[in-house]
């Protein structure tokens, strides 16, 4: 054996299998959209590469840090566990939709007044974690 991990035929490597994808409405930050997404995409990786929201933080990557709490119908939870193609229909908060217009939401107005984001790398995760509670 040649140590390489790929299956190979006559033809040389079999090719990567196609994804399986989904045709999904999401509700994010009051604005709806329609998405086709990879069914094995997370909410992450929607939220920061296909809609350009990158307040949530792409920390530890297996839901212990929290850098990537969203809420989800009014409910805290770590976007980096939840698969998007399960959430058709569904409403998404992130740190910048806490706002209204341009007044900031309390939490984020004490978050600044009493120098509480730090580095503000966890920050917007704490954030919506506290609204969620």
């Amino acid at each position: 054996m040649n140590g390489d991990a790929h299956i190979t035929g006559p033809e040389g490597p079999a090719p990567a299998p196609s994804p399986i994808t989904a045709d999904l409405a999401l509700s994010v930050n009051r604005e709806r959209h329609r998405i086709t997404v990879d069914t094995r995409e997370t909410l992450l990786d929607t939220l920061r590469e296909r809609l350009g929201l990158t307040g949530a933080k792409k920390g530890c990557d297996h839901g212990q840090c929290g850098a990537c709490t969203v809420l989800l119908d009014g409910r805290r939870v770590k976007s980096c566990l939840t698969l998007t193609v399960t959430l058709d229909g569904r409403q998404v908060v992130t740190v910048e939709g806490l706002a209204d217009g341009d007044g900031l939401h309390p939490l984020q107005a004490a978050f600044i007044e009493h120098d509480a984001f730090q580095c503000g790398y966890c920050t917007p995760g704490q954030l919506c974690s506290a609204v969620g509670v």
